[in-house]
């Protein structure tokens, strides 16, 4: 026979259960799925500021944000959104500390290893865009094996933006198009035509535009992509996002309206009142 503690702590446990499943009912009922975006981009931002309010270090806010990440992949997955794009690292994060590089590329390996099972449970498959190349070999060879790994999936699609600019990217289509008009001779250049040296040439641009941490800047993030996308942006740091943009009971949480009306939220089943504060 269990002590009553245990009794408690089991009963407390399968309350909160009940509690989660409820609300994610509620919350689930209240969205449109006739209306949800095909594609929905996010700027992840504000990890450094999450763990500077607790007194962390700096990394213990991109460990938190890798847990915002598997939650958001999965409720946008459970929701039924095509397509996710997530702006992981940036070209001028190379500016960074040569430590925090490091630890972010570490993070970013184990990550890759650690998901692909539950990718796989879930029928995502994994993309990538950016810079790939100028990556650090280990990482190039674990985003390989990811790939492969998630090739055959056809559920979303999951998109890593790493090494990323939207000005280098542009750059880089530029110049694509000039090797072909060598190759070629001549090209019609329309803004089909240029999509399609995009990195994003296999994707549909951005309904939604979500950027955390309260900065209105899009931060060399999609920009042709982004041009006729909503932006919602919420002073709520990435970290704090799966619980406290999902549940207007958190203390300082904005309410589900504040969230456009025609999307809920893509991040409602992530909430976790257990963690909510």
């Amino acid at each position: 026979m269990l002590p009553w503690g245990s009794h408690r702590t089991h009963f407390l446990s399968l309350q909160a259960v009940v509690k989660t499943e409820i609300l994610e009912a509620d919350l689930l009922a209240q969205i449109d799925l006739d209306r949800l975006p095909q594609h929905i981009a996010i700027i992840m931002d504000g990890n450094g500021r999450w763990a500077k309010k607790r007194r962390l270090p700096r990394i213990a806010g991109h460990r938190a944000g890798i847990r915002a990440v598997r939650q958001a992949v999965e409720a946008s997955a459970r929701l039924g959104i095509p397509y996710l794009t997530l702006y992981a690292f940036s070209v001028e994060n190379w500016k960074r500390p040569r430590t925090e590089i490091k630890l972010l590329m570490a993070l970013l390996r184990e990550y890759l290893k650690k998901e692909i099972g539950e990718l796989n449970r879930q029928n995502i498959r994994l993309g990538v865009i950016g810079r790939v190349a100028d990556l650090p070999k280990p990482v190039q060879a674990d985003l390989r094996a990811a790939l492969e790994k998630t090739r055959q999936n056809t559920g979303m699609r999951l998109t890593l933006a790493l090494n990323y600019g939207a000005r280098t990217e542009v750059v880089d289509a530029v110049r694509a198009l000039v090797e072909q008009l060598r190759y070629n001779g001549t090209i019609d250049i329309d803004e089909a035509t240029f999509s399609r040296f995009l990195y994003t040439r296999d994707v549909p641009d951005p309904d939604l535009l979500i950027r955390t941490s309260g900065e209105l800047r899009l931060s060399n993030f999609l920009l042709w992509q982004v041009a006729y996308s909503e932006i919602w942006v919420t002073d709520t740091l990435w970290p704090s996002i799966r619980r406290e943009i999902t549940h207007p009971d958190c203390p300082g949480a904005p309410p589900a309206g504040h969230l456009p009306d025609w999307l809920g939220t893509p991040l409602a089943l992530s909430y976790r009142p257990a963690s909510c504060g």
